[in-house]
């Protein structure tokens, strides 16, 4: 069965553009419902929301659906989306479901899935309430309609859970952090992490209003962190995106330390402890540079397609305990199910700590290699494979490139377009293969 609406972080889209409609929604958490009750069970789903102004609409949405399916539901209002799957383990739920568009702007929203160990949903799952979406909408009878409660201390257990996933010697006294949380749902809990373990904060892109979240803050547009690191003497800056399951940093000197070289230093610490096993993974977007220093450990690479849910999969069949993408997508499976941005950013900073070492220094054991990325507008679908021209042009790039460099084409999971991304060892060389083969592109699929 072909997918319609799940894309490879579950539903997204412009907010009253089909699917992204309340009436879809409602349909939406029936669909969801009417799979769980295929247990027999009397099941529970938390819903977790970011800051969005549409989110009260989704919210209002899927308790109904959710409640007519005769299921119960835990509101637990603005979260990140990893306490989603943080307290939908811990609380034995049957599912969790998040409200959120990660980090893309206001108008658009979606729904991020967690199945009851705290992991995005299997694809027979997602397939099946694809199927249900297709059937009539049905009401169980009014004395086995779902119940809806708020879980009001839901910040506070996940504040604990993040604290707890560093060592209990780790303090961050003496460090200065700002920490960017792009108006989205870290806003109340990052800072508040980092402060009660010890940290002077200065918080920024903290003041949601439901319009204004991405808007030039957060991982996605990081200029405002680093003026702030630099103009304030911190030690770090942090940047999570709008759901909070990304992170970006940033040295003392205001550069930017993204996913691949976040990876790279808590795998390398992970490993200088003893504590690392199995492969690190990355994806097909992973730079160069992070294969090549890990190498340089004695450590293997293995790269899943793009999307932290096939990192996790590598991960999990190989034994892994540490993965992520270069947009700040990073999994530690010795302590998280999901990709967590504050938790990863509490690694990086517990290895600041035990090794004695600036973010600066951590970093400096790995250089990245010029890449370039176009993404470039669709407005036809068409395999790659089939355009002899495109085919022609990629293969002379390769010889030109040879073993210092890739090419990777592929169309995105979330938008209209084919992202053309060329690497090596030479930055104008690559610009200039990338603005080429995009160029093919354009006039093949245009």
């Amino acid at each position: 069965m072909n997918r319609r609406y799940f894309g490879t972080d579950g539903i997204r889209g412009r907010v009253g553009e089909a699917p992204i409609t309340a009436d879809f929604v409602l349909k939406l958490g029936w669909a969801m419902g009417r799979v769980l009750a295929a247990d027999g069970q009397r099941d529970l789903v938390l819903i977790g929301k970011d800051t969005r102004l549409s989110g009260y609409m989704f919210e209002s949405a899927l308790e109904a659906g959710l409640s007519s399916a005769g299921v119960d539901i835990r509101l637990l209002g603005p979260m990140p989306t990893p306490a989603i799957a943080y307290l939908t383990n811990t609380l034995r739920a049957s599912a969790g479901i998040v409200i959120s568009a990660s980090h893309n702007p206001h108008e658009d929203n979606g729904f991020k899935f967690f199945s009851r160990d705290g992991e995005k949903l299997d694809d027979a799952t997602e397939l099946a309430i694809e199927q249900m979406l297709n059937e009539p909408l049905t009401t169980v009878a009014s004395e086995r309609l779902g119940k809806v409660s708020r879980l009001n201390d839901a910040p506070g257990r996940y504040i604990e859970y993040c604290k707890g996933s560093v060592s209990r010697e780790v303090r961050l006294t003496g460090l200065k952090l700002v920490v960017d949380c792009a108006n989205g749902a870290t806003y109340h809990v990052g800072p508040e992490v980092f402060r009660e373990l010890g940290a002077e904060v200065i918080a920024i892109g903290n003041r949601p209003d439901g319009l204004n979240i991405n808007v030039r803050c957060g991982s996605t547009h990081p200029a405002a962190l680093q003026r702030a690191v630099v103009e304030n003497g911190a030690d770090a800056g942090i940047a999570f995106d709008g759901d909070g399951d990304r992170v970006i940093m940033v040295d003392a000197h205001g550069r930017v330390v993204d996913g691949d070289e976040l990876v790279y230093i808590i795998a390398s610490s992970r490993h200088a402890a003893g504590l690392l096993s199995g492969p690190v993974v990355g994806t097909q977007m992973s730079n160069l540079g992070l294969e090549v220093a890990l190498k340089a450990l004695g450590l293997d690479f293995i790269r899943a397609r793009v999307g932290d849910r096939y990192v996790l999969e590598l991960l999990r069949q190989r034994q892994g305990v540490v993965g992520g993408e270069s947009s700040g997508h990073i999994i530690c499976l010795d302590r998280t199910t999901t990709g967590d941005g504050i938790v990863s950013a509490l690694q990086v900073l517990e290895a600041m700590v035990l090794r004695e070492q600036s973010l600066s220094q951590l970093a400096g054991g790995m250089s990245k290699f010029p890449q370039h990325m176009i993404n470039v507008p669709v407005t036809r679908r068409r395999s790659l494979d089939e355009l002899p021209a495109l085919q022609d042009a990629v293969a002379a790039t390769e010889r030109e490139l040879g073993d210092d460099g890739r090419i990777l084409l592929r169309p995105s999971g979330t938008e209209p377009v084919i992202r053309v991304m060329v690497e090596g060892r030479e930055a104008d060389q690559v610009r200039r293969h990338a603005e080429r083969l995009a160029a093919v592109v354009q006039e093949q699929l245009q």
